[in-house]
């Protein structure tokens, strides 16, 4: 990859290391719509389905922040492949599976890849890009999911149409395959990026980690590593990853219990099927919208207190639209636009704050496994439980008690991550 113009290879990067984050996105997409066919293939009911949607997040919740944690050690070029490689195994496995349990295993597979695939992705992405456009970036990665999410939601009534849902899981998988080849062949080995950032050789694979945050702070270089706590001490002693993992756990609770069951909602009002998962794809594509707002807003010099603040309140306000208005299916609709927009917001303020938030420039990738942990958390409980609630009530009105308590206590996170972020000493 070369040209006269430096920031010609910087998107190109940035764009792999976002197509290596929409394949384990495409891998949470690619379930909400395909749910009637896996439910009469596997016989399963509306709560033994909804862990087909939750076990993607298992290894992510068990193992989030020890994901970071080799990622910082191990190398971030290293654990993506890796990544991308059980993505392929999950998806072919996935795709033959004859029983529930071999479709669960297969989604437990994909769960491992989503941590490994994602967690690099910023120090990844800090090795090329200049601290100046690092904001902008941080928000453009913030996208993986919905993006991944977008492209399945919109490919799969068509694939289900002509080839079943088998074809979904294995045409993924290829797709997995083919990013993981060019990651290969375009990026610099971890050692290689390690002394091209000034690491001495020998340092290993964590001093590239630790550079990668320096250069995402741009403040911190890893002349000033400690020499006492390792990163999982240090994240795990520290308030302000904590304070990142509960509020994106409670926004993502939120969102994936919404989206989630979005097609298999509109099916109980009588949306047709390719209706259905037209309008699911178009409210997850507008989340898109907020997670790039987010960086660029704080680029510009917008509070990350109002950025935060204002997604939560929104997404309060479109729950309580979208179950307990009682108002017309279009207004409802357009509620559910806004809730996947407004809420965008948040994931992409919070990756804005997570490289300051870290104890140290090493640490980087640690913290932001601890938040994907808090993520993971929220979407495994938070859709069971809202199947629960609505098998119970035998209809959709009681979800807006649980959303609506998630997206409360979330506006309080928000404030208070925002308002540490502001505290911060210049720089950081």
């Amino acid at each position: 990859m070369t040209s006269s113009n430096p920031a010609s290879p910087r998107a190109a990067r940035l764009a792999l290391v976002l197509a290596a984050g929409c394949c384990v996105g495409a891998n949470v997409g690619k379930v909400p719509i395909s749910l009637p066919a896996l439910r009469e293939t596997f016989e399963l009911s509306l709560f033994g389905a909804s862990f087909i949607l939750s076990m993607l997040l298992v290894a992510t919740m068990s193992i989030g922040i020890f994901g970071g944690l080799l990622a910082d050690r191990f190398g971030q070029r290293r654990s993506m492949l890796t990544g991308l490689g059980l993505a392929v195994v999950g998806g072919l496995l996935g795709a033959v599976s004859q029983t529930a349990t071999q479709l669960f295993i297969s989604r437990a597979i994909e769960s491992v890849a989503f941590v490994a695939t994602i967690l690099p992705g910023p120090a990844m992405i800090a090795r090329f890009m200049p601290p100046a456009r690092l904001r902008g970036a941080m928000g453009i990665w913030s996208t993986y999911m919905p993006a991944g999410m977008t492209v399945a939601l919109l490919l799969a009534p068509w694939v289900l149409s002509v080839a079943g849902w088998r074809a979904l899981w294995v045409g993924n998988a290829v797709v997995s395959a083919v990013v993981a080849l060019l990651i290969w062949r375009v990026f610099p080995s971890d050692r290689e990026a390690a002394r091209a950032v000034g690491v001495a050789e020998g340092a290993g694979a964590a001093g590239a980690a630790g550079a990668a945050g320096a250069a995402i702070t741009g403040a911190r270089s890893t002349a000033r590593l400690p020499a006492g706590p390792s990163p999982l001490q240090a994240t795990l002693r520290s308030a302000g990853p904590w304070l990142l993992a509960a509020c994106f756990g409670c926004y993502a609770a939120q969102w994936m219990s919404l989206f989630g069951f979005l097609p298999t909602l509109y099916a109980d009002e009588g949306v047709g099927f390719a209706l259905a998962g037209a309008l699911t794809a178009l409210g997850v594509a507008v989340n898109v919208v907020g997670n790039t707002s987010a960086g660029l807003l704080a680029q510009r010099g917008i509070r990350l207190t109002s950025i935060l603040a204002f997604g939560a309140v929104m997404m309060l306000l479109a729950v309580w639209v979208i179950f307990a208005s009682g108002w017309s299916f279009g207004l409802r609709y357009a509620a559910v636009l806004v809730f996947s927009m407004a809420g965008g917001l948040i994931p992409g303020g919070l990756f804005v704050a997570t490289p300051s938030f870290a104890p140290f420039a090493g640490a980087v990738s640690t913290t932001t496994g601890l938040m994907q942990q808090g993520s993971a958390i929220g979407q495994f409980v938070a859709p069971p439980l809202l199947a629960m609630i609505v098998s119970w009530r035998g209809d959709w009105s009681g979800a807006v008690w649980l959303l609506a308590g998630l997206a409360a206590v979330n506006i309080g996170l928000a404030v208070r991550v925002g308002r540490r972020f502001e505290r911060l000493p210049r720089g950081r």
